[in-house]
């Protein structure tokens, strides 16, 4: 197995934990917050954990989602403007947005491990034993997922179509 083919599929890997983990913090916010309601309106017994927690897992889904949704090329794009111009033009102004995502990508993981540092004394007060730095620790993670995304499809290129992001395409309906 060649070098590419081995980032590759370790880039496969890296996909699917950053799916699994954004679902599953997804499925657990979708369940923690009814039984936050159901413990103040129906039991009268209001819990103070459910809000924090579920903002916690949301800033893990939103930054580690948004690496996987960088690889799979389903972020918000306007390609209008690249679709009226030449393709020597469409290339630099796609090599233009590649630079710009590692600068990104390299801001997120220095000021995010600077920003963990700085905050890896504070805890929040419904989890006394949580570090402040654990809730930030998503966005230098997440800025080395992105630039990890970005390495491959500079390297090797896009994600071919046997990938495990096109495994569930939607199916047309007749």
């Amino acid at each position: 197995m060649t070098a590419d083919q081995r980032y590759r599929q370790a880039m496969e890997w890296l996909y699917l934990a950053c799916v699994v983990v954004s679902g599953a913090a997804l499925v657990v916010i979708t369940l923690m917050i009814p039984v936050g309601v159901f413990m103040r309106y129906v039991m009268n017994n209001p819990q103070s954990w459910p809000e924090p927690a579920a903002v916690v897992l949301m800033v893990m889904l939103s930054f580690v989602a948004g690496a996987a949704v960088y690889r799979a090329n389903v972020h918000v794009a306007v390609e209008a403007l690249l679709n009226a111009v030449s393709p020597a033009k469409r290339r630099v102004m796609l090599w233009v947005v590649d630079v710009c995502m590692a600068a990104t990508s390299l801001f997120m993981i220095g000021y995010g491990i600077q920003l963990c540092l700085t905050t890896r004394f504070q805890t929040i007060a419904e989890f006394p034993w949580l570090s402040v730095a654990f809730v930030y620790m998503p966005i230098p993670v997440s800025g080395l997922f992105t630039l990890l995304f970005l390495i491959e499809r500079v390297w090797i290129g896009t994600p071919p179509k046997t990938s495990v992001m096109y495994r569930d395409d939607a199916t047309e309906l007749e």
